[in-house]
């Protein structure tokens, strides 16, 4: 026969548990749960600095969305062992060319750790491939990972995801496109979609 601690444990325990399951239903009922998963597998943050971006670049906000998931997931501080810096992941020269075009104030590297800078910057730079290639998402986004001298030499607007020769690139390109879609259907809100 159990003594009296035991069935004590056993009790608590019990409880503990009922406790855990109803919570779990509440949160899943609530939504919380879906929110939470959500923010783990596809995140978003800055959201006021993207629609701003969005709306002066003339760029679908879940496209910026999409570039930042795909160079840094939104964690804040990266560098790559390439220099790039930020949310975006600009590199230096990139962002000297850049404030250079734009008029801008003069560039400091540190501005490059701030979001609204580099969201900003990497706007731009996706308005400026956009632009060199009539509109093409996966020209423009080829150029932005490997630069536009070798998108020129994989045929510029005529490029096709498939055709680009660099697989790191043409990952890089599905990856981003997959990521707008998944924001234009998960946060259509948020984007102001």
């Amino acid at each position: 026969m159990a003594s009296r601690r035991t069935i004590r444990r056993r009790r608590l325990w019990a409880a503990a548990g009922l406790i855990l399951v109803g919570g779990l239903v509440i949160a899943l009922m609530s939504g919380a749960f879906n929110r939470a998963v959500r923010e783990i597998s596809l995140p978003l943050h800055h959201e006021d600095i993207i629609r701003q971006q969005a709306k002066d670049k003339r760029l679908d906000p879940a496209l910026i969305a999409a570039v930042i998931y795909a160079e840094s997931r939104f964690v804040e501080g990266r560098t790559s062992p390439a220099g790039a810096e930020g949310l975006m992941q600009i590199t230096p020269e990139t962002a000297k060319d850049i404030a250079r075009i734009s008029g801008g104030s003069a560039f400091e590297l540190a501005d490059l750790a701030t979001p609204q800078v580099n969201i900003a910057y990497g706007s731009f730079q996706l308005r400026r491939m956009l632009d060199r290639y009539d509109g093409d998402s996966a020209a423009a986004l080829a150029a932005y990972n490997a630069g536009p001298g070798n998108v020129d030499r994989w045929g510029g607007s005529r490029l096709r995801v498939e055709d680009i020769p660099f697989p790191e690139t043409r990952a890089y390109v599905r990856k981003v496109l997959d990521a707008q879609a998944r924001y234009q259907g998960e946060y259509p809100a948020e984007l102001g979609l």
